[in-house]
């Protein structure tokens, strides 16, 4: 192999070397000229000459140092003589030097030149070591070919082939043969495959330097718990970390392989033609409002069972990840409410049951993944160092089609899966003892109500999921997207469900259905009692949604309940939405989650074992502030402040406002946006000047928390409700309002009967519910009506 030294110019004694060896065996011009010409083709350069170096065969090695030097000149040139043998030492043997190779003369030489050599016993030791270097030098020729020339046996310059190795040549001619075999299919199948490789090795990156936050996070809550109040701590929304991560083993992986199977260009194109084009505006993910994209629900539903393979790998693609962060954030939000001994008797239960009704089954993983959490936090907080295996429960998931269930099932084990929902059973059918009906301990229905066009059709489906949930402390979970009309559809379940099921202080019965009273018309069943059961979150109040005050659709709304969560995208969602600036999204949505059979505001269901209220008396000791033990800060002295904090062994976090945005920082104070347990909206304002434990909160506080330290001002909050859909036409255009049409009758009595009398009396009325018999001409000053004729000749 060629070894390459720096460029240099010929120094002056080898040019003299050259032309003595020349002299010495000078060949004829014909002779010349049967020396191989063989050259390369380089770019054209000034004409240069450089030393290049390669292995010297073991022939040279052996030859007899001798036979040079019989034929060397004599005395003229005996100097030259010196320095050429000297050369020809360094060459041959490099470092290394025979003993008594070399006369005193030239060792001087020698030494001079090049220092103090390895001296040997005899040359042939040196036949062990590797080969030494031999002296190469490239020239240009006239016609811009560069050849390279090696010194013969008899010192004159001669050209040589230089080939390359076998190996270069194999590869090189490879990568010839697959550039111009590659066809323009597998040309994007060598780009698809290399934009995969970049983005899971961009996933990997993220992944590990998300375990590093981790890290740091655990050991800065650690510290921030030290400093930040404990109703504070107990309040917090987010889970922790903030930002969540799809497993990699359970749910990454699995997919990216199940979706290998289509061709990334058609996956591309089908899943933005299904979800809305660029930045898929209808599938799980919330465009910004600025864009103006139309709210539509997601298209593609688990319950469809003309689900396609492109239709189930696109479902699987765009929607699951948008929809595990969003559950992950809501059971997260559920266990902080509902407590540790909720989570412990799901554990003995073996996991308890549990129904996804409309992701797929990933809210069957994200379950799983809070299930596994609990098992590590019960066996650290006990000593144990064998967790064993974590009870999962019993998985049951909604799936339409073959080709998602075929997908899903890959996904998850021990799974049973079920074509449509069971239909709706009433409450006398739940009490049958001999053949009992099949609940479950939790429901995670994601996106199941806003693509049913009919409120009645919405009401139906919300009364199955109850009815399927278990009657002793079952969870539902509704959840649709952050949108104006997904919280209006959230929040409509939320009405019937108050006012049919969940049984609240101020309404505790509810009216039976006329088949229900027809059926027994010697009791007195008009009126039913309601069922045990709460709203676990996001609302802190039973009564009415301050942000839904008429039913329905409206047009124009400006403020509504939704929530954010951030989550890092899978490589696959990365390549289809051809994003290059960011690998995180904010998913946004809002949600209702609720109770059955328990009631935390009675005592034998609070964690407390006291129970609370949600009104205004509540709402006003949350403005007063938690932080102390009925004592005001001045009060307090410096050696007993943690005995008189207060902490959620006083007081129920549920009885707190909740944050509905994000707060706003000012100089001297924040501003937060509630929604209170009185059922109202309102701004509070904590200055610094209030209390530092509570401005350090507040300045800490993020969108969702339940908020206990206190306020010193309050507001009512304007709220931007937009106007009823039946103001606005099928194109969004006002309507105007009928005129109101009375008819007047003029009757008396007869021989005993009612008759009419004169002619009927029409009464126009405006839109503003006057009436008048006849109208104004406007700018004529007197009513409508002919004018009498006016006869000229009259006046003459």
């Amino acid at each position: 192999m060629l070894k390459t030294k720096s460029l240099q110019a010929v120094c002056l004694s080898c040019r003299l070397s050259i032309a003595i060896s020349r002299a010495r065996s000078a060949r004829l011009p014909s002779q010349a000229q049967l020396v191989s010409q063989k050259s390369r083709t380089l770019p054209t350069n000034l004409s240069q000459r450089r030393a290049i170096s390669t292995t010297l065969s073991r022939r040279q090695l052996n030859q007899d140092p001798a036979s040079t030097s019989e034929e060397q000149p004599s005395a003229p040139i005996e100097q030259l003589h010196i320095e050429v043998n000297v050369r020809n030492a360094r060459q041959r043997f490099g470092d290394a030097l025979p003993r008594g190779h070399l006369t005193e003369a030239e060792y001087k030489v020698y030494e001079r030149l090049y220092g103090e050599p390895i001296f040997v016993e005899t040359a042939e030791e040196l036949e062990a070591l590797p080969a030494e270097e031999e002296e190469f030098i490239e020239e240009e020729q006239e016609d811009g070919s560069v050849v390279l020339l090696r010194r013969g046996e008899n010192g004159e310059l001669e050209e040589i082939e230089v080939l390359a190795e076998p190996e270069d040549i194999e590869e090189v001619e490879g990568e010839e043969s697959d550039e111009k075999s590659m066809t323009l299919e597998e040309w994007e199948v060598h780009k698809e495959k290399a934009a995969q490789e970049y983005h899971e090795g961009v996933y990997e990156q993220s992944r590990l330097a998300q375990e590093q936050e981790e890290d740091w996070e655990d050991i800065d809550e650690e510290d921030e718990f030290m400093r930040a109040h404990p109703l504070t701590v107990a309040g917090r929304f987010r889970p922790s970390p903030s930002t969540v991560h799809l497993p990699k083993e359970g749910l990454v992986d699995p997919t990216a392989l199940l979706l290998t199977r289509a061709n990334h260009k058609h996956l591309t194109e089908s899943t933005n033609r299904i979800f809305g084009g660029s930045g898929l505006p209808f599938s799980s993910s919330t465009l910004p409002a600025r864009l103006g994209s139309e709210q539509k629900p997601i298209p593609l539903d688990p319950s469809q069972a003309d689900m396609g393979n492109i239709e189930a790998d696109a479902y699987m693609a765009a929607v699951q990840p948008g929809i595990y962060a969003s559950v992950v954030s809501i059971l997260v939000e559920v266990r902080r409410r509902l407590g540790t001994s909720w989570m412990e008797h799901i554990l003995e239960k073996k996991g308890g049951t549990i129904l996804d009704a409309g992701s797929g089954g990933v809210g069957v993983l994200a379950w799983h993944e809070v299930l596994r959490a609990e098992w590590l936090r019960m066996h650290e907080e006990s000593g144990s160092t064998s967790h064993g295996e974590v009870p999962l429960g019993k998985a049951t998931v909604l799936a339409g089609s073959d080709t998602l269930r075929h997908r899903a099932s890959r996904l998850l084990d021990n799974t049973t899966f079920i074509p449509r929902l069971p239909e709706f059973v009433s409450p006398e059918d739940e009490e049958n003892q001999q053949q009992p009906r099949k609940v479950y301990d939790i429901i995670i229905a994601p996106h199941t109500l806003w693509p049913l066009r009919q409120e009645h059709l919405r009401k139906e489906q919300v009364e199955k999921y109850w009815s399927l949930l278990n009657p002793k402390g079952g969870v539902l979970i509704l959840l649709e997207k952050g949108l104006p009309r997904g919280f209006e559809v959230v929040a409509a379940a939320r009405e019937m469900l108050l006012n049919k099921h969940i049984s609240s202080p101020h309404s505790t019965n509810v009216e039976a259905s006329l088949e229900s009273q027809v059926s027994q018309p010697d009791e007195e069943t008009r009126f039913i009692p309601k069922e045990t059961g709460m709203i676990i979150a996001p609302c802190t109040n039973h009564a009415a949604c301050p942000m839904y005050a008429s039913p329905g659709k409206s047009h124009g709304r400006k403020d509504f309940c939704f929530f954010s969560q951030r989550y890092i995208r899978p490589p696959y969602l990365q390549r289809i939405l051809e994003a290059k600036d960011k690998n995180h999204e904010d998913v946004q949505y809002s949600y209702i989650a609720v109770q059955r059979g328990r009631d935390q505001r009675q005592p034998e269901h609070d964690l407390l074992g006291r129970g609370f209220s949600q009104s205004a008396d509540s709402t006003d000791a949350a403005f007063k502030g938690h932080e102390w033990k009925n004592i005001t800060p001045s009060e307090v002295d410096e050696n007993s402040i943690e005995a008189d904090v207060q902490t959620p062994d006083d007081v129920n976090p549920l009885t707190f406002p909740r944050m509905i945005l994000p707060a706003l920082k000012r100089r001297g104070h924040i501003i937060l946006d509630v929604c209170t347990p009185a059922g109202t909206l309102e701004r509070w304002t904590v200055p610094r000047s209030f209390s530092k434990q509570a401005f350090r909160d507040a300045r800490k506080a993020r969108w969702g928390d339940l908020w206990a330290l206190g306020a010193k001002t309050r507001i009512q909050r304007n709220v931007r409700l937009g106007k009823p859909q039946d103001d606005f036409d099928k194109k969004g255009r006002k309507m105007r309002k009928a005129k109101k049409v009375v008819v007047e009758l003029s009757v008396g009595e007869r021989d005993g009967r009612v008759v009419e009398e004169g002619p009927a009396r029409i009464l126009r009325g405006d839109r503003d519910g006057r009436y008048t018999n006849d109208r104004k001409i406007r700018g004529s000053g007197g009513r409508k009506g002919r004018k009498n004729k006016v006869e000229l000749m009259d006046d003459m």
